[in-house]
């Protein structure tokens, strides 16, 4: 009788922890800037959450605030140097930057150097005109009797010929980058080169493994969640000014927020934050007042849906 051997499969518990600093959103990696912070789930681990958070504070000594299960990622191409088949548990957070790690290799990057075509609080970017959408059509034309729906796909997934960015398609855009073999991860899949890490290139810093794609996927969600719950008290101080968490918003979503607007869902709408009495100090211009998240917002943690107020772009 012949026995079959079990597959050997591990977990890797993975976290995407983002903040804000000075109006620019931030991401927590290891191996200088190349991966995310990741590590095996052991029997010793409580649970899938607890182990993340061990690993987490082991491998940068940041601590781990509110975070929530983003997603698995069990592909069957995953597998470690040692031939497990690899499944990824992933997570998500929002947190504050605190000083510089004190641990080689571990560094806060710019988001957005990773996705450099996702920042569009400025308009879009030149990079989609100049160097995506050409490489896209390029692609499109490389199989004419897929070309009219991958063209499709690229109009809406980057907002070209009058299509409406999306903001929250964060994942489907890398994706389609990754399918149309633009990026280092899928040339470094196809044929492995040494070079293939850590260059940073016009479309954006890659990362070991896919870590950029989890990225991706952990952008996406806060993007969408930030409409309808308010997380992002998790990135600001306990007094903040309105202009401070108008800039936070933009940074994760990317986007431009009209300013009556924005003060109105947040003051008016939703009564999300109240005065403290005090007024900010330094800087330029007239004292800023100071505000605080409402109690009640803080224990509830959600609020009804709603859109977030955009300020009109010119494309």
């Amino acid at each position: 009788m012949i026995e079959l051997q079990e597959p050997v499969v591990s977990a890797e518990l993975v976290a995407v922890l983002v903040a804000v600093t000075d109006g620019e959103p931030r991401v927590l990696t290891t191996d200088a800037g190349q991966a995310l912070p990741a590590g095996p789930f052991q029997q010793t681990h409580r649970s899938l959450q607890t182990g993340l958070r061990d690993w987490v504070e082991a491998q940068t000594h940041h601590p781990v605030g509110y975070v929530e299960q983003l997603y698995t990622f069990a592909d069957r191409d995953r597998f470690d140097a040692h031939g497990a088949r690899v499944v990824s548990v992933s997570y998500v957070g929002l947190t504050r930057e605190v000083g510089r790690p004190d641990v080689a290799q571990v560094i806060w990057q710019d988001c957005y150097r990773y996705f450099p075509w996702e920042d569009w609080r400025q308009g879009a970017p030149e990079l989609i005109r100049q160097v995506i959408g050409p490489a896209l059509a390029q692609w499109c034309a490389q199989e004419p009797e897929l070309e009219a729906m991958r063209r499709q796909r690229v109009l809406y997934s980057f907002g070209l010929e009058g299509a409406t960015w999306n903001e929250d398609f964060v994942l489907q855009r890398y994706e389609l980058l990754y399918e149309a073999g633009l990026l280092p991860e899928a040339r470094r899949r196809r044929e492995p080169r040494p070079d293939a890490v850590g260059q940073e290139n016009r479309l954006g810093l890659p990362m070991m493994h896919d870590h950029r794609r989890i990225l991706a996927t952990g952008l996406a969600r806060l993007r969408a969640k930030i409409k309808y719950r308010p997380v992002v008290f998790e990135l600001m101080p306990p007094e903040f000014t309105l202009l401070q968490l108008q800039q936070a918003v933009e940074a994760l979503a990317g986007r431009g927020l009209h300013k009556q607007n924005f003060r109105r869902l947040i003051i008016e709408q939703q009564a999300l934050v109240e005065e403290t009495g005090g007024i900010s100090l330094g800087g330029s211009g007239r004292p800023a007042k100071l505000f605080r998240f409402r109690g009640d917002v803080l224990l509830e943690r959600a609020i009804s849906g709603s859109k977030l107020p955009l300020a009109k772009q010119a494309r």
